[in-house]
């Protein structure tokens, strides 16, 4: 079997050749006796690498190895590769193609002694040698490669060049959108299409992927752990006084501004632990639920936003993948926040700039919703409602009620008005000090308040319309002889009397002839609740959309997409015979004297599939949406029917509130600046070492 060997080369490797003898440093990916994949993550001048001998190289590699992730060390080892030389080159610039020149290359070199060494005693069963040719694709050629104590010159070359993944600008990854189980295509598609969807990458690829998400930061832990990165001082300069005195300024604002909120927040929380006030949080939470939710939401991430803030640190991370998933997430919970708080600010200062004007607009949209709507539909119902005859006693008596309670609370209310003001005004200050999302509950708590007396309606009517439809249910199993067994859930057969019929007949017919009058005031007042609940839900619906979009993901999506990879393609350059072998120089492996057939080269380079904008939002809308299903609409709609009331609430997914933390004013101060310092320095810090 021929053997295969891919090589995975840095971008920049391809293009720079300063030094005549360089080494090449990565990771052997072997998948069985004839596959491997060499992963070259950087270069460096062969001198200044073994300038201390040997043993100090292998401690470096040993610590570099220790640096990367678990994942990675478990499935390959960080190592020296091999040799890369450039010097091997004869008068066309090429390099050699006789076995005797190309020992002499392989020997050149003053540490070439020292490699040999080095090469013996590593662990790894691998070596390669790989010269600069500028007949072929990319200006590099495998020489040849030392597998499993073989020298193989003839095999089947896959090269791939790769840009470096460098966190804040791209990496790599395996994990692909599957669109197909998201829309119905109008054609059914064939069954290998699904297959293929499903077919997870080999564990191979993934440790390739990997390790070259870890490329850069194994040549940054190598080069200062070899002394050869030195420990850079920043020069002092009017852009950086100007810089460091932004930033510490930005950090002093926000976390005054936090302590202030974090004052206030404290301040309530304690005052709602004394006795005297108990009472009244234990009732405002009962009829303000959904504020509170929201508000303690609020709370929890104005407390620990300083945390997540420095919880990660970016500089230790390996993997550029892992960076990434680990900046998104630390950033998700102070955008939002930041999202909510101008959401808030915008609404509150509309609303403080036109209370009167929103008044006049409640006032008369609460007149006409009495007068038009609840009061005319009862007085339509209790006469001839779109011509069905109905039973004028239990029409005017359901009438009668209705229209008492709706007097009753439309009095209260008028005592009220005078709060519309103030109430407006609480709308507006909620949502600039905490946030759209707040005030938007509150809203929903008000809206819940206001219309108690139409939700009170609305049960009495269910009540009675669900005991008249199972009242009539019953009576008419009796009459087909069957019996509900609770038990079993089923029907069963029951032989009932002649009176217990006689009865079943005289409760039936009344029940029967007066279910037409119950229907018209159950379906009003049901499409007049489920009209009330449709706001609240849309409220509701607004509050949950703004905690799950993930801000920070879409602004560096229009910014970086390339930081949103789905899925690796390779675009290939060339592909065909190795033509570099001549006719009186056929490579054969030590270990067999048969030759072979001529090995194929392929030169290629790796591209990256991106998300689109859709497929970042879906997963956290989704998450959202987890706990509504179709079945349970279904069944909120069936058991309208029955007289089963709808659901008030969406049951749409919140983030989690977290323990209350307590801890001293000036300490949390510190803690909120600090985080913003340390953030931007880590930042700047990592932008000057991939700058090296």
């Amino acid at each position: 079997m021929n053997r295969q060997c891919r090589i995975w080369l840095p971008k920049l490797l391809t293009s720079t050749h300063d030094s005549t003898h360089s080494l090449l440093f990565g990771w052997f990916v072997s998948h069985s006796s004839s596959c491997l994949d060499v992963v070259v993550a950087f270069i460096t001048d062969e001198r200044s690498s073994l300038s201390n001998g040997g043993s100090s190289l292998q401690d470096v590699l040993h610590e570099t190895n220790e640096k990367m992730p678990l994942t990675l060390r478990d499935k390959a080892a960080f190592t020296l590769l091999g040799r890369y030389d450039t010097s091997c080159l004869n008068a066309n610039g090429n390099a050699p193609k006789n076995t005797r020149d190309k020992d002499s290359c392989c020997k050149a070199g003053s540490y070439s002694s020292l490699l040999e060494d080095f090469r013996k005693d590593s662990v790894s069963s691998y070596w390669i040698h790989m010269v600069h040719d500028s007949s072929v694709e990319r200006g590099i050629r495998m020489q040849h490669i030392h597998w499993n104590e073989d020298i193989v010159s003839q095999c089947d070359v896959h090269v791939i060049v790769y840009d470096t993944p460098v966190f804040g600008s791209h990496h790599f990854s395996l994990s692909f959108w599957n669109a197909s189980t998201q829309t119905k295509a109008p054609l059914k598609k064939p069954s290998w299409v699904d297959d293929l969807h499903k077919r997870r990458p080999g564990i191979e690829m993934e440790t390739v992927i990997l390790s070259i998400n870890c490329a850069a930061s194994a040549e940054i832990v190598y080069k200062k752990l070899s002394t050869q990165l030195e420990t850079s001082s920043r020069k002092f300069s009017f852009s950086y006084l100007i810089s460091t005195s932004a930033w510490w300024l930005l950090a002093t604002l926000i976390s005054s501004l936090s302590s202030l909120y974090y004052s206030l927040i404290q301040l309530f929380y304690l005052l709602s632990s004394f006795p005297i006030f108990s009472w009244v949080s234990i009732a405002s939470r009962k009829v303000l639920t959904n504020t509170w939710i929201n508000f303690r939401i609020r709370s929890c991430q104005i407390l620990y936003w300083p945390i997540f803030l420095q919880e990660n640190d970016m500089t230790s991370m390996s993997s550029a993948e892992d960076a990434e998933k680990a900046a998104l997430q630390r950033h998700s919970t102070w955008s939002a926040m930041a999202v909510d708080l101008v959401l808030g600010n915008l609404i509150g200062l509309g609303l403080l700039f036109n209370t009167g004007s929103v008044c006049s607009w409640l006032f008369h949209f609460a007149k006409e919703f009495t007068n038009d709507i609840l009061r005319s539909g009862c007085v339509w119902l209790m006469g001839v409602p779109a011509g069905f005859k109905l039973n004028t006693e239990l029409a005017g008596v359901l009438g009668m009620v209705s229209l008492n309670v709706i007097q009753i609370w439309s009095t209260l209310w008028i005592f009220m008005a005078s709060f519309i003001f103030y109430l407006i005004r609480a709308v507006a200050v909620m949502g600039i000090t905490f946030g759209a999302t707040v005030s938007a509950a509150f809203v929903i708590d008000v809206i819940t308040f206001a219309t108690l007396h139409i939700t009170a309606l609305h049960w009495a009517i269910t009540l009675v319309y669900s005991h008249q439809i199972q009242a009539l249910a019953a009576l008419w199993r009796l009459f087909r002889g069957r019996k509900m067994n609770p038990l079993r859930q089923r029907l069963d057969s029951y032989g009932y009397t002649v009176k217990q019929h006689v009865v079943g007949s005289l409760l039936f017919t009344p029940l029967l002839l007066l279910l037409p009058t119950t229907s018209v005031f159950y379906i009003f007042f049901t499409i007049t609740s489920t009209t009330i609940n449709s706001v609240s839900m849309l409220i509701e619906f607004t509050i949950s959309i703004v905690h799950a979009t993930p801000y920070a993901e879409i602004m560096i999506w229009l910014f970086r997409r390339s930081r949103f990879p789905s899925g690796v393609w390779f675009e290939i350059e060339h592909y065909g015979k190795n033509i570099h072998n001549s006719s009186n120089d056929v490579f054969q492996d030590r270990s067999n004297n048969t030759p072979e057939k001529n090995p194929f080269l392929m030169v290629s380079n790796l591209r990256s599939n991106f998300l689109s904008i859709g497929q970042i939002l879906l997963p956290h809308y989704t998450t959202m949406f987890s706990g509504i299903s179709a079945s349970s609409l279904t069944t909120s709609a069936r058991g309208v029917l029955s007289g089963k009331r709808m659901p008030s609430k969406l049951g749409l997914d919140l983030p989690p509130p977290r323990p209350w933390m307590h801890m001293p004013l000036r300490q949390y101060w510190i803690l909120c600046h600090g985080s913003i310092i340390s953030s931007a320095e880590k930042g700047s810090n990592h932008d000057l070492s991939l700058e090296k």
